[in-house]
């Protein structure tokens, strides 16, 4: 492949993240796909029709990631989440920030993305807050104070699904293999938790949403993984992966693109500043959700309602952009894509997640009750 060819298809990835992400935005728009929504639902009604349409999604992923596997279609190994060093304390204190955080702005980094496709004016407030702050921990003040603290703090184990090694170990399977059982089991098993709901079974959004959702987390891993794979760079060699910041492959997340996204704006003129594949994701979730938003003819224009909104929504971005990168992800970065590798630190930073959003809707209950 010469050098032609080569930005030919990185041209060709960013689009396709674009579309990918645009189909995300569209579905999550209309069917109000939310994890905060799904969790205040359980909280304030005791509904888990919600909750079930995510889990759907997140077993839908894990089938699709470890079935591409199989295929050798794509290499399990090269993802963030592929790591024997378990950073379980970030995980734990980035995942409760982000999940407290989500709460107060009224939803997490993609909701936020959606609803900024729906005419909200002050989530476009928390999209600039969240990526700042988000910017700030990957390279500025908070970076560093995430590295001398949470992140040194880890357990180190054998890189990969430890449940999939230990069976794979257990019964003489190959690697392959055993992670294919158990990550295929595991996904078969939420999916048909999920169908069991009658909520689900009798909502046709919910279906959408589950598989759909759970779908483009799939084919962003294709994207990255085989269409934006190069094994051999004209120029250095060596094995890349096209238009992804980190170097390897990625699927969907909302946290660090919102950074890298600022960035790019902000330094448009550089040479150096090239759009990323997280760049065209955040474009592509707004411009599908503004799409239904216009067809469906439920834009409208949203501002903060008042200073206390307006306060709580800026620190719960803050609390967003710090802990969603201190948690290496959001609710669709580590609860969707990290949890469709069986990544420990993912499963950690989702439980931590989801906690964090149970301590946001209690802070805003103490609220309502001094008033």
């Amino acid at each position: 492949m010469d050098i032609a060819a080569l930005h030919a298809l990185h041209t060709t990835v960013l689009w396709a993240a674009f579309a990918v992400s645009a189909v995300f935005g569209f579905i999550a728009h209309r069917t109000h796909f939310c994890t905060m929504g799904a969790v205040s639902d359980i909280v304030n009604m005791g509904d888990w029709t919600r909750m079930r349409m995510w889990v759907m999604a997140m077993g839908v992923a894990m089938l699709g990631f470890h079935g591409m596997a199989a295929l050798g279609w794509i290499d399990p190994t090269q993802t963030i989440y592929y790591s024997g060093r378990v950073i379980w304390l970030s995980a734990l204190v980035g995942g409760a920030l982000f999940g407290f955080g989500m709460v107060l702005a009224s939803g997490c980094g993609s909701k936020t993305l959606v609803r900024i496709g729906g005419g909200s004016l002050k989530s476009l407030v928390v999209f600039f807050v969240m990526g700042f702050a988000a910017y700030a921990t990957l390279r500025g003040i908070t970076a560093v104070l995430r590295d001398r603290t949470v992140d040194r703090v880890a357990v180190e184990m054998q890189p990969g699904s430890p449940v999939s090694t230990w069976l794979g170990a257990a019964l003489g399977w190959e690697p392959a293999t055993a992670a294919l059982v158990v990550g295929g089991g595991i996904g078969v098993l939420l999916i048909l938790w999920a169908a069991l709901g009658e909520g689900v079974r009798r909502s046709v959004d919910a279906w959408l949403a589950g598989i759909g959702i759970g779908a483009t987390v799939v084919a962003m891993w294709w994207v990255t993984g085989r269409l934006g794979f190069v094994p051999e760079h004209p120029e250095t060699l060596e094995p890349v992966f096209l238009a992804t910041n980190s170097g390897r492959m990625e699927s969907l997340t909302f946290t660090a693109p919102m950074a890298y996204a600022l960035d790019w704006l902000i330094y448009y003129s550089d040479a150096n500043k090239v759009m990323t594949l997280g760049v065209a994701s955040v474009a592509g979730v707004v411009a599908g959700a503004f799409v239904h938003a216009v067809w469906s003819r439920t834009f409208r224009w949203e501002g903060f309602a008042g200073t206390r909104d307006t306060a709580l929504h800026l620190v719960g971005a803050l609390c967003m952009g710090v802990g969603g990168v201190t948690a290496m992800g959001c609710t669709v970065g580590q609860g969707l894509s990290g949890v469709s590798t069986l990544s420990v630190t993912s499963l950690i930073a989702l439980a931590a997640i989801i906690a964090g959003a149970w301590l946001g809707f209690r802070f805003q209950l103490w609220l309502l009750e001094r008033e």
